[in-house]
């Protein structure tokens, strides 16, 4: 994923909408790790599945509009990417 086209400040953004949803997946409702939370016993992949990740509607990272964004756990965050396409920018051909 190219960082290029997010806003300098993206982290700051990401992190006040994750604060917002009280580290809650909009989707399925889990509630997600919040920075440097690591429980104990759990390996790497355990603790990705309870990462949150900011999402954008349109695909556009440069369109910071609160109604764009969306907090999603991995694994809604994948399914949204994988069954809408998501990762197909204009003009580019989609392999599936």
């Amino acid at each position: 994923m190219s960082r290029t086209r997010y806003s300098k400040d993206w982290k700051e953004i990401a992190t006040a909408i994750k604060q917002a949803s009280n580290w809650r997946c909009t989707k399925c409702s889990r509630v997600c790790l919040r920075p440097g939370e690591k429980p104990q016993g759990w390996s790497k992949s355990q603790r990705r599945v309870y990462n949150l990740q900011v999402h954008h509607y349109n695909f556009d990272p440069s369109d910071n509009r609160i109604e764009n964004l969306i907090c999603l756990c991995s694994s809604c965050h994948l399914d949204y990417h994988r069954f809408g396409r998501g990762n197909v920018s204009p003009g580019q051909l989609s392999l599936f």
